[in-house]
């Protein structure tokens, strides 16, 4: 079984993190990590994978591949999610994504990285079960 916690340690720690969730393909909370929040992060981060499903339909639509990620920066913050599909071709079951929620002045290149690396180690993992 997948070990959430460790495998999440490493975004807790980037400056500026607030919350982050995990999900299977259909939206599925696996892993949630809301303490430093008063927000639902799993609803947050159902809607954002149904967006996340949306625009991936309209990019095959006009003949690109499906997309890997989602960002929506405001004022004060950045939400993010981060999907690991792209190795995996039609399996579902292996796929996942990645939502967090940072504050403005957080370092969101090292979040997109982490949440990259962390989404394609859990998909791995996945796959082998």
């Amino acid at each position: 079984m997948i070990d959430f916690d460790k495998s999440m340690q490493r975004l807790r720690a980037v400056n500026g993190y607030l919350g982050s969730a995990v999900l299977n393909y259909s939206g599925e909370t696996l892993y949630i990590d809301n303490d430093h929040t008063g927000t639902d992060i799993p609803y947050s981060a159902s809607i954002f994978n149904d967006a996340f499903r949306m625009v991936t339909e309209s990019s095959l639509d006009v003949g690109f591949s499906e997309a890997s990620s989602i960002e929506a920066k405001t004022h004060d913050g950045h939400v993010f999610l981060i999907n690991s599909a792209g190795e995996f071709g039609k399996d579902n079951f292996a796929k996942i994504n990645v939502f967090a929620i940072f504050r403005d002045d957080g370092n969101v290149a090292l979040a997109k990285m982490i949440m990259d690396k962390a989404a394609k180690t859990m998909s791995q993992e996945l796959g082998r079960i």
